[in-house]
Formats: C-alpha cells, sequence, structure tokens
C-alpha cells in the first residue's frame, strides 16, 4: 500500500471547487439542518446500498413519526418498514431500526461518539461508524464507502483491494485536516463525474493529473468532439444476470437502472412470473419494459428494459421445449435484432448437457434466420467459459458444467460461423470475469468465470465501438456486461 507522489491537498482542492454547487450528499445535509446525532445516525443506516433522493425521502417520513430514540421505540418492524420503503435492505434496516433504541440505552440513550462504541449498535459497521463519527460529531475519523475506495485507488493513492484496508492506508498517509470532508468530496465527486461506469474523464478538471488507475473513460461523442453533430448517436447495451428480480429490487434495483442508465438493460435468470412483478418493477421511469417468464415458478425468466419502443418483441424461439423454461426474448429496432439469452446451465453431473447442446444449436439457427433480415446482436448469460483465460481454474473444471469440451467446442463452431465476442475486441486480459460462486468469498478473491457475452454478427461487428464488463455493479453473483453500439443506418438487408 505505497503513497503515490500525486499532490493530495491538490486534488481535493480542485475536487472541493468542482463539488461546490453540486448536491449535497443527504448526510451532511441533514447533519446541517439538525445538528442531532441521533438522526445523522438514523439516515446513514437507511443511506447504505442507496440514492441519496431515496434516503431523503424515507428520512424525512421517518422522523415526521420518530425524531428520538424514545419515539423510535414506540413503532413495529411493519411499520418502520413501511415508512423507509424502498430504501435498499429496507426489511434489513427496520430490524435495525426496532433495535437501535434498546441498544442506545447501554449509552444513556445518547449516540457514542467512539468508532468502537458505534460498531456495537446494530446495522452500523465501520464505514457508518465513521461516517457518525465525523459529519454527526465533527471529530476526526475517514469514512470509506465505494466511492473513497475506487477513486484513491484510481489517484494511485492508495493500492488497497477492500475499503477497511484503503481506510486503514488512509490513516497512514491522509493529512488529518482532509479526514472530515474527504468522503462528501468524492462522493459528491463519484456521483456527478467519476463515475463507476462511464467516467466522464474528457470533462474532469484533474484529467491530466490523474493517473487513471483501471479507468476506461467514457467515450466523447460526436458532438462533443465537435464533429458531425447529425451522426447516428452511438447506444448503451446493457446485458445482466441478476439471479432473481425480486430479491434485486429490495437490493435498490429501480435506482441502479437509473445509474446504469442503459439504452436498453436486458436480464437473465429473473425468477418471476408476471403477476409476482410490482409496478416499479414494470414501470421504471423512462424505460419500457418487456418479459418473458418460465412455466415454472422460481425458475428462468428473460427481460428487457428499453428507452426507445421496438419494432416488436419475439418470445422464445419457436420450439415449446426451449421456450417453456423462459430463456429468450428479443428485440427488433429499425436496425438490428437484439436477442437476449439465459443458456440452460449443464447442472451438475452433466445431467442437461445434452439438452443445452440442443438449446445452443437451434438459438444458432434461430440467430441465423433473422440475420437474414438485418445485423444480429446477442447477449447474456451463456453459462460457458469459453477459453482458459475465461476462468480462475480451467485445470480443476475440464470435466465441470460451464467449462466441458462439448460446450466449449459448440462455442468454438459459433465463432467460427462469423459472430464475435465483443469484449475480447477490446480486452486480452486475463482475470476478467463476470460470474463468481458466492461460497469462500469468491468475488472478493476474484477467484471466477466470464460467461456473460455480447456477441455481434459480421453485419454487426464494425459498428462496435467499446465492450466492458462492469466489475464494480453489485446485487447480484454476476456483475452486467456493457456493449456501446453505433447503428448504420445502411443496415437492413
Amino acid at each position: 500500500m505505497s503513497h503515490s507522489p500525486i499532490d493530495i491537498d491538490h486534488f481535493l482542492d480542485v475536487i472541493a471547487d468542482f463539488v461546490k454547487d453540486k448536491q449535497v450528499p443527504v448526510v451532511d445535509l441533514i447533519a446541517v439542518q439538525t445538528k442531532d446525532p441521533f438522526k445523522v445516525l438514523v439516515a446513514t443506516i437507511l443511506s447504505a446500498r442507496t440514492k441519496d433522493e431515496t434516503t431523503a425521502v424515507a428520512s424525512a417520513k421517518l422522523f415526521q413519526k420518530a425524531e428520538s430514540p424514545e419515539e423510535l421505540a414506540t413503532l413495529s418492524e411493519t411499520e418502520l418498514e413501511k415508512l423507509i420503503h424502498p430504501v435498499g435492505f429496507f426489511r434489513n434496516k427496520a430490524k435495525y431500526l426496532s433495535q437501535l433504541p434498546e441498544a442506545l440505552k447501554a449509552f444513556k440513550g445518547k449516540v457514542p461518539e467512539t468508532i468502537e462504541e458505534l460498531i456495537t449498535l446494530p446495522g452500523v459497521g465501520r464505514k457508518t461508524a465513521n461516517l457518525v463519527r465525523s459529519v454527526a460529531f465533527n471529530k476526526p475519523a475517514i469514512c470509506v464507502d465505494t466511492h473513497v475506495h475506487r477513486i484513491m485507488n484510481i489517484w494511485r493513492y492508495v493500492e488497497t483491494d477492500t475499503p477497511l484496508k484503503t481506510e486503514m492506508a488512509l490513516r497512514n498517509t491522509l493529512p488529518e485536516k482532509h479526514w472530515i470532508p474527504v468522503n462528501s468530496l468524492l462522493v459528491a465527486f463519484g456521483q456527478s463525474l467519476c463515475k463507476p461506469v462511464g467516467p466522464q474523464c474528457d470533462i474532469c478538471p484533474l484529467e491530466k493529473l490523474c493517473p487513471q488507475l483501471g479507468v476506461t473513460p467514457r467515450r466523447k461523442t460526436a458532438t462533443a468532439n465537435n464533429k458531425n453533430a447529425n451522426a447516428t448517436p452511438g447506444l448503451r447495451l446493457i446485458s445482466w444476470n441478476v439471479n432473481g428480480i425480486r430479491a434485486m429490487e429490495k437490493k435498490g434495483f429501480t435506482d441502479t437502472v437509473i445509474q446504469l442508465n442503459a439504452d436498453v438493460l436486458a436480464l437473465q435468470e429473473t425468477k418471476a412470473q408476471p403477476d409476482q412483478l410490482s409496478e416499479n418493477l414494470k414501470t421504471i421511469a423512462g424505460y419500457t419494459s418487456y418479459w418473458h417468464s418460465a412455466e415454472k415458478k422460481g425458475y428462468s425468466g428473460v427481460a428487457i428494459y428499453s428507452k426507445s419502443e421496438p419494432l416488436r418483441i419475439i418470445t422464445g424461439i419457436g420450439n415449446d421445449l426451449y421456450d417453456r423454461e423462459g430463456r429468450v426474448i428479443t428485440a427488433e429496432f429499425e436496425t438490428f435484432y437484439l436477442i437476449n439469452i439465459y443458456f440452460p446451465n449443464a447442472g451438475e453431473g452433466l445431467k442437461r448437457l445434452d439438452y443445452k447442446i440442443s438449446f445452443n444449436i437451434e438459438l444458432h439457427k434461430f440467430a441465423n434466420t433473422l440475420g437474414e433480415e438485418k445485423p444480429v446482436i446477442l447477449c447474456g448469460d451463456f453459462n460457458v467459459a469459453h477459453k482458459e483465460i475465461d476462468l480462475k481454474n480451467p485445470k480443476n473444471n475440464i470435466k465441470n458444467a460451464g467449462y466441458t469440451p462439448e460446450e466449449r467446442e459448440w462455442m468454438d463452431s459459433f465463432i467460427d460461423s462469423g459472430y464475435t465476442d465483443t469484449f475480447r475486441m477490446f480486452n486480452q486480459e486475463p482475470d476478467q470475469y463476470t460470474w463468481w460462486s458466492y461460497r469462500f468469498n469468491s468475488r472478493a478473491k476474484n477467484i471466477g468465470w466470464r460467461i456473460d457475452y455480447f456477441c455481434v454478427d459480421s453485419q454487426a461487428v464494425n459498428n462496435v465501438t467499446d465492450a466492458k464488463i462492469l466489475q464494480e455493479m453489485m446485487g447480484s453473483d454476476h456483475c452486467p456486461v456493457l456493449l456501446e453500439y453505433t447503428p448504420s443506418a445502411n443496415n437492413q438487408r
């Protein structure tokens, strides 16, 4: 964890000037408005994995009913759930809040000031404790959230792989005068410009000084480059296996969709029937959604959110053997088809390997048929790591689902027939994964597989401008993958 030669005083001064007119993080706003450590603590608990706008509304509703630990104690857990919905993990947070008044009795009903005491409270980890200590009490503390951790590593000011390690490193290297303001500054900076997805490096005041470690800046638009303002705008296409859309909803999925800002968002493994979908899921602002569910409840399923209305939606591939499992949904746009696919898993003991290979063959035929009309983009969870580079331990998985010779041979034939794995057009590095087991802390150790793809046919390949893996996006055991695509007006047959 070496210290970088960047001038941290200058960097933070520049950021402070840049964000001075930006929206103040909600916890800081509550502290300024109330000077009440209890309200700062409650708002901080609510703010975890939740957008500030959602936190602000939920906090206001809650404080109308409970402005003190005594008043909070009069509310049931069910009442709390209703008041704070739809913050992320609202049921867990309601449980923490219901336990909070009793826990505060150990401190005579007051919010404690030390990190060691704060982390004994329900729902309070080190990040929350540091934030409460600095914001509510103006005491030296370094609150390290994902923005602080990410940006400090981008700057090479620290070299760490977890927020906790970043906090410890900053305690040794960051001048104490910056400890309190650094979180607010970098949260505002990370939300407005240095975003996890598509950071706007081209307009960043630190562009010429920033090391940009691990960053893939957004591509400038034609207008931004003072080129032909009438050029066809590029599209931002994102694919994500969400491993249960209803579980994702509880983690703030609708806010995440807005953050991703995709023109088309394709989801796999939604695990929901139409009557199990809330209105919030079906009607996210700015999008129209389309769903294809499996007959079996809690299984498979695919969906598409699109900012522009497709010419038509095709569910399935015309074969009931596969279509009853809700594995394919296709959106036809003016100049291309987008096929969103959740490929079968070969299963434990490879009991579904034959089924998967036969599905793959029929899907390939389906894509070829659409390709006779216009370019085709395929995306989704292919449930196969194509090459040795695409998984951490290839030798140990040669007989396991997702890396069998049969599955990889089909992928070879698919690519050889004229389709392109777009990610490998731009990135040939190892350790680039899209799925990690929930076991053995695999994601933190980056022991993963690359099984989620955007592939394009030969008509579409020249319109691809970028492809990325969005590893920082959490919520599922998969992360999203991104394709930037600029359609050609003459891309129709």
